[in-house]
């Protein structure tokens, strides 16, 4: 049997629509939950994984944090220029 693991991206929108759909996902019967985050927008990860622990779901857990760095080229790129853009990332992976 194969395990999914359903992803909530994090952007702008206020931390407890994320919640929401997290939750959203539990119940619909996910194992796992993914909640992926880059730049600005990491604080606002952690908060969903810590809000839907302390307050909605107590029996979450967290299974595992990833962190990285993704590079971007700017749109406009010259051949010659090679100034990449560095951008942190985060990836919170919740079990039920």
């Amino acid at each position: 049997m194969t395990e999914t693991t359903s992803a909530v991206l994090i952007g702008k929108k206020p931390v407890m629509n994320y919640v929401l759909a997290c939750i959203t996902f539990f119940h619909g019967g996910a194992k796992q939950v993914s909640i992926k985050a880059r730049g600005r927008s990491i604080c606002r990860a952690i908060d969903v994984a810590e809000v839907l622990r302390q307050r909605f779901l107590p029996d979450v857990k967290i299974k595992s944090i990833g962190i990285g760095t993704d590079q971007f080229l700017p749109i406009d790129q010259d051949e010659n220029t090679q100034s990449a853009t560095n951008v942190s990332t985060i990836e919170i992976t919740l079990t039920r």
